[in-house]
């Protein structure tokens, strides 16, 4: 496929792919956290000229990531008692052990499930995500951007390509946020400016060049090496 002629989108196929690289990658990259895993949920027909091939539906789930935040604003972040996923200033890492067994009545542990899930309509990859209390009560739409870091509330201040919406997740039928997708194709196409022919091996990086991007948007970092040709 010619870049020039490519409109930043992908196929369903080509998500899956795409997905299976970006997991394999921060498994590789981030040894010592949590992987993300691949959901499966029907596998669907996709006609071709004289074939039907069959490509497995689902989507990237990571879960249970929890950041600790107090009442003084300061954002801290674990997953499940490994080094934290989010972006910090400095490069000092708290374990959740130490996050939650402080004895700080001021802090207050919040956990995230974030899911990668392919668009049909748009056919881009959209993040969904949601966050609840140790106790498990869920937050709303204003609670959560209120916990996200500060950095996350500034980008998606300033951002004209998203913005946090709250609707039905597509498998499991319950009230999710997400980051609208509006946007991704036409970034994404900038993106694969410098790409000379948008084939298969570059559309397996497409998962890891957008999550680069959307990943800031709430708090979540990606190491630079994920980026790079296998």
């Amino acid at each position: 496929m010619n870049e020039s002629a490519w409109d930043g989108t992908l196929s369903a196929s080509e998500f899956s792919a795409s997905a299976q690289a970006f997991a394999e990658k921060w498994k590789l990259n981030n040894p010592a956290y949590p992987p993300w895993t691949w959901v499966k949920s029907l596998e669907v027909p996709i006609f071709a000229t004289n074939q039907v091939s069959l490509v497995e539906e689902g989507y990237l789930s990571l879960e249970n990531v929890c950041i600790v935040k107090s009442n003084d604003d300061e954002v801290a972040s674990c997953v499940e008692g490994e080094a934290s996923l989010y972006d910090k200033e400095d490069e000092e890492s708290t374990d959740s052990a130490t996050l939650t067994s402080s004895g700080n009545d001021n802090v207050q542990p919040y956990y995230f499930d974030f899911h990668i899930i392919y668009s049909a309509s748009f056919r881009v990859p959209v993040l969904y995500f949601r966050a609840y209390c140790s106790d498990g009560r869920s937050l709303g739409l204003n609670e959560i951007e209120s916990v996200l870091p500060a950095n996350s509330a500034k980008v998606l201040l300033e951002s004209k390509w998203t913005f946090i919406t709250q609707e039905e997740h597509p498998y499991l039928n319950r009230p999710w946020c997400k980051l609208h997708p509006c946007g991704s194709s036409d970034w994404m196409k900038l993106l694969f400016q410098a790409v000379e022919k948008v084939d298969r091996p570059a559309m397996e990086l497409y998962l890891v060049s957008w999550f680069s991007v959307v990943g800031p948007v709430i708090g979540l970092g990606i190491p630079i090496q994920m980026l790079k040709e296998p």
